[in-house]
């Protein structure tokens, strides 16, 4: 009897070394690793580990920009059979901190842009107290280079369990401190392969990356390529003009971007002319983006624009091309193996066109939030034969087999006794000419409890009067729905996948612990 066993990505990359060795595997700031090259890369990471005693069972931190030998680093550490943490600067000095605690790293690779951040982690109560700190493209007191860190022997024979972590991902939460997604290798080669498919990834694909080294959406990519055989070019740092130059320059065929790329993208569009011919999938994630947004991108990209609904956590709905100009108020439809379901407010499913809470299952569900058992069963919904499913935290419906987003059940407002859902309200704001962005939180209101205050990223300078604006929304909306005030931003906070941190946007109108009165009654408002 033959032993099958399950080959998981590092091997997959292994043969690509091996079957196309002079194939370019990555291409950063002009510095090109062909598979070969990238094979060995990787195995001298994993030897260097494994001379130091880590392999399975341990987890490697990682803290920098999508430099060369921070990728390199990721994936030799993933070769040796340890978990990697990729973290996110963004975050508190006390939460970092706090985050390379809790994933119970022994070993922190940083870049150079990162050494400043990660010194004053370090330094924080919440830190671990011991952690060997390996510098990846600079030279400091107390960091080991990268060249001295090298310096251990061939990678080993490694056997990986498939139920092992593969990665551990902080969600730069729009709501909640960030919680470690657990994801195995079984769970991420899957996902590459269902999605992989989904968008046409090959050995010839070609794909560009311009999101942070820590976000899923560049995980994502990486690994759909790797798994492939193909070529990534990875961006440093997201600049619209540099990525339309990078498309023609490689003849790049996929990517996956967040609604703000898009949107400088278009910005960039309007002074320079971009060839987009060579592209065969382009993806959205992050947040909702408007129907006649998606309709006007699926022409720009030569209709091959895809929407992505899902969570890191691990379930997802693809809105395909061909149902871009007939389906663009949803986010599609569920991939293969995936089940999403609609909950009504006792965790009861309902049928086609109720809204309710999104929950969904998939083959790459996470293993569950690292350390955090409690948060972990509060995510799970089991449906009647004890399948777990994941809750989304979004409110949505189902119509004619495709999902359609109302808003995130924590973002909703409850005004006066009325579910106000601030996603119906942005939407009309974003009709206007005027408007480039628009979040609305619900705010402390003395007589209904909460009323919707929308934070406006005018287009035009200067831009309209903001009680104009609130009027022309008020006038658009229903009684319960209408504005108490309108406010200009010049930007508006947003996590690495995109998302407004609504958290952050809420935060000092309810920092106080009172009701407000300072806002107006909003059934009082003009709205006409």
């Amino acid at each position: 009897m033959f032993d099958i066993p399950q080959v998981l990505l590092p091997e997959f990359m292994a043969l690509h070394a091996r079957d196309r060795p002079d194939k370019p595997a990555l291409i950063v700031a002009g510095e090109t690793l062909t598979w070969s090259g990238f094979e060995a890369a990787m195995g001298r990471v994993a030897g260097a580990l494994a001379s130091r005693g880590l392999g399975p069972g341990d987890t490697v931190a990682v803290l920098a920009e999508p430099v060369l030998p921070a990728i390199v680093a990721q994936f030799g550490a993933i070769k040796a059979g340890c978990a990697v943490a990729s973290l996110s600067s963004a975050v508190s000095d006390s939460d970092l901190g706090g985050l390379l605690s809790d994933c119970g790293a022994r070993l922190l690779l940083a870049s150079a842009s990162a050494r400043a951040k990660a010194e004053a982690a370090l330094g924080q109560p919440t830190a671990p107290s011991a952690l060997a700190k390996v510098a990846l493209d600079f030279a400091a007191p107390g960091w080991q280079p990268l060249a001295d860190f090298l310096t251990g022997g061939p990678a080993p024979a490694v056997g990986i369990d498939e139920n092992a972590p593969y990665c551990l991902i902080y969600s730069s939460g729009t709501t909640s401190l960030p919680k470690g997604i657990v994801l195995s290798h079984r769970c991420r080669l899957v996902y590459s392969q269902i999605l992989g498919q989904a968008f046409g990834y090959a050995a010839d694909t070609m794909s560009i990356t311009g999101t942070a080294l820590y976000s899923n959406t560049t995980w994502s990519i990486l690994n759909m390529t790797f798994l492939a055989g193909g070529t990534a070019v990875v961006m440093p740092r997201f600049e619209a003009g540099e990525f339309c130059r990078l498309v023609a320059r490689h003849r790049v065929s996929h990517t996956i971007l967040v609604p703000a790329h898009f949107q400088a993208i278009e910005q960039q569009l309007a002074s320079a002319a971009a060839d987009f011919s060579s592209f065969r999938a382009v993806v959205t994630v992050g947040s909702l983006m408007p129907a006649d947004t998606k309709r006007r991108l699926y022409r720009l990209f030569g209709g091959c624009l895809h929407e992505v609904y899902g969570l890191t956590e691990g379930f997802a709905s693809v809105l395909r091309p061909a149902d871009i100009e007939r389906q663009a108020e949803s986010v599609g439809r569920p991939l293969p193996g995936n089940d999403i379901r609609i909950l009504d407010h006792q965790d009861r499913e309902i049928g086609d066109g109720s809204p309710g809470e999104i929950v969904g299952y998939s083959p790459f569900l996470m293993r569950g939030y690292h350390n955090n058992p409690g948060k972990t069963e509060e995510a799970i919904w089991r449906d009647g034969r004890g399948r777990s499913f994941l809750r989304s935290g979004d409110v949505g419906r189902i119509e004619n087999g495709f999902l359609h987003l109302v808003d995130r059940k924590k973002d909703m407002i409850v005004s006066g006794g009325q579910n106000v859902y601030p996603a119906d309200i942005e939407r009309v704001l974003m009709a206007h000419p005027a408007v480039r962005e628009a979040a609305v939180i619900g705010v402390p209101h003395a007589r209904w409890g909460e009323t919707p205050l929308a934070l406006v990223v005018p287009k035009a300078e200067p831009p309209p009067g903001a009680e104009a604006l609130r009027d022309w929304a008020n006038a658009r909306l229903g009684r319960y729905q209408r504005l108490a005030a309108l406010e200009f931003r010049d930007s508006l906070p947003r996590n690495a996948g995109g998302k407004v941190l609504k958290r952050e946007l809420r935060q000092p109108y309810w920092s106080q612990g009172q009701p407000c009165t300072d806002f107006p009654d909003p059934s009082k408002q003009p709205t006409s």
